[in-house]
């Protein structure tokens, strides 16, 4: 059985739409736990007994949103050699272009040692279904591929 973290902060409702997408992706595949939680509450024990993770984040000032980057700062140090690459993805929505925001979470991933499975997703404005389409996919794709032993 495969539990998938899945970590976000929303203000407008458009990231924490794509996290549900994303959780509706990976419980579509057999035997997957799926566990949403928003920025603040997530803990260093969800993210040490997650055996996959996805992250969304708001565009903030072309940065992460401030709760999300408090969500990596309260458990970086705990999960020091214990997350070596765990599967990872992100997810952006972004009213500019979303890259700061994509290479700040990137950045941050690098240093746990977490390894990408998909490509980011920026949403840039209003999200379309072709955005929640390929969020479902993420989902998907991370569920499926530790249910298939690929990662």
């Amino acid at each position: 059985m495969a539990k998938i973290l899945i970590v976000y902060s929303s203000q407008t409702g458009n990231t924490e739409r794509m996290a549900k997408e994303v959780a509706a992706g990976a419980a579509a595949i057999e035997d997957t736990v799926v566990v949403v939680k928003k920025a603040q509450e997530a803990t260093l024990d969800d993210l040490l007994t997650a055996d996959g993770l996805a992250v969304g984040s708001p565009e903030n000032f072309g940065y992460m949103a401030g709760l999300v980057k408090d969500f990596f700062d309260r458990t970086f140090y705990g999960a020091q050699g214990k997350v070596f690459r765990k599967p990872f993805a992100v997810f952006i929505s972004a009213g500019n272009d979303g890259t700061g925001a994509l290479k700040a979470i990137e950045r941050i991933a690098l240093g746990y040692k977490f390894k990408t499975v998909h490509p980011p997703i920026i949403a840039k404005g209003r999200l379309t279904e072709e955005i929640l389409a390929r969020c479902r996919e993420m989902g998907g794709v991370l569920a499926g591929g530790l249910a298939a032993g690929i990662f």
